[in-house]
């Protein structure tokens, strides 16, 4: 998940957003097999698996700024490109600055007075009232799709050796500590980056959308970037376990990490505040920006909710609702949609999910996360996909089983 701020209101931004959204979704691809505008040779991939989003910059696709305002600097350390397979190479390569397909989005969203639920914290991320945002929530592509597959395959000719079984062969897993778990560690750690990467080329060309649109500079509209922040990944980190400070596997699937003030992990900018966190809702209800706390270092290891949720498969969705009637309703409410498809739209309706301000009701209650504001949505571009047409593994399925040994 990625958030940035502008210095547009929802003024500047009412008469111009139809064509805007119109040409975010020509320049940033979307949907299954989408290919992006860069190119990279095998050489230039595996500088990207290794630097992330530091290789983006270096590039010239944004801004230095831009490092230390995401998760880890946006790089995961460990990462071996040696660990990857020429086919995952391959399909990365020419999907770097796509957003994708299934829930992934990149929304166009605004700050309502009666939105914000602390000023003070608003004011430190550079947020007032009716201004203009973008969220952008994507991953790893093809590529995290095809390591996962790929280690898959590797843990269920390994488990008999380590007197593993599963139920199901999707299931297949090994020790964090044997061969077989660290590579697929350090191939993940690449996949990671590549994730990073990608929503920093996406920032890019959507910074030079907005600038083309609005005839000013990135600059000038202050298209700062708040936070990027992972919500599929795993690390080693340190947290205490019955009174005492232990390194554990930190595993964060539908869940995004969330440090008070003044953890050591947090940049210089955040100290005081606490990590910002994004919270996904659905195209039709909203967002949300929230603030990690002290409270859930103590007692969820640093993480809360990730979004909304769903509360019906993506099968019923379809069936309850029509992709082109959405995308009607909405725009009466003043939300336009830009899809990939609209039976894929259906099933994104925003009655397939939980009521979102419930959820950020619940993690509030429970002290692990503090609402700063919530962000209505204005324009949508979707990578939508019929889901029922594929066969597709969880491109991080293995990684949930992976860490049979939890402790190093």
């Amino acid at each position: 998940m990625r958030l940035i701020r502008t210095s547009l209101t929802y003024k500047d931004l009412q008469p111009k957003l139809k064509p805007l959204v119109d040409y975010l979704f020509e320049r940033v691809p979307s949907g299954v097999g989408s290919k992006g505008f860069l190119r990279l040779n095998k050489g230039e991939m595996r500088d990207m698996m290794v630097d992330g989003t530091k290789w983006c910059i270096d590039q010239g696709h944004g801004w230095k700024e831009d490092i230390e305002r995401t998760e880890s600097n946006g790089k995961i350390d460990w990462a071996d490109p040696e660990k990857v397979s020429d086919k995952a190479l391959s399909r990365g390569a020419a999907q770097i600055g796509t957003l994708g397909s299934g829930n992934h989005y990149l929304e166009i969203q605004v700050v309502k007075k009666e939105n914000i639920h602390d000023e003070k914290l608003a004011k430190a991320f550079g947020l007032f009232e009716n201004q203009i945002v973008i969220m952008v929530h994507c991953g790893s592509r093809g590529f995290g799709h095809q390591i996962a597959t790929d280690y898959l395959k590797v843990f269920d000719k390994a488990m008999p050796k380590y007197g593993i079984t599963v139920r199901d062969r999707e299931l297949s897993c090994a020790p964090f500590s044997s061969e077989e778990g660290q590579n697929y560690y350090q191939a993940m750690a690449c996949a990671a980056n590549m994730a990073f990467a990608n929503r920093q080329v996406i920032l890019h060309r959507i910074r030079e959308c907005f600038s083309k649109v609005f005839n000013k500079s990135a600059e000038e509209l202050e298209m700062h970037q708040i936070y990027d922040v992972a919500h599929n990944v795993a690390k080693v980190e340190k947290h205490k376990v019955d009174g005492k400070m232990k390194e554990l596997i930190m595993h964060r699937k539908g869940a995004t990490r969330c440090f008070g003030p003044g953890n050591s992990e947090l940049p210089k900018i955040y100290q005081k505040t606490g990590q910002p966190v994004i919270i996904g809702g659905s195209m039709e209800t909203g967002s949300y920006l929230l603030v990690g706390t002290n409270k859930s270092e103590e007692e969820t290891f640093g993480s809360t909710a990730h979004g909304a949720g769903r509360t019906m498969s993506r099968t019923k969705a379809k069936r309850e609702f029509k992709g082109e009637d959405l995308q009607k309703g909405m725009q009466k409410r003043g939300i336009y949609v830009h899809a990939v498809s609209m039976s894929g739209l259906a099933e994104e309706a925003g009655a397939a999910y939980k009521n979102v301000d419930d959820v950020i009701a619940t993690t509030e209650k429970a002290g692990i996360s503090k609402s700063v504001c919530k962000l209505i949505p204005l324009g949508n571009v979707k990578g939508t996909v019929d889901f029922s047409a594929l066969n597709l593994i969880s491109p991080w399925i293995a990684l949930i089983l992976l860490f049979v040994t939890l402790m190093l």
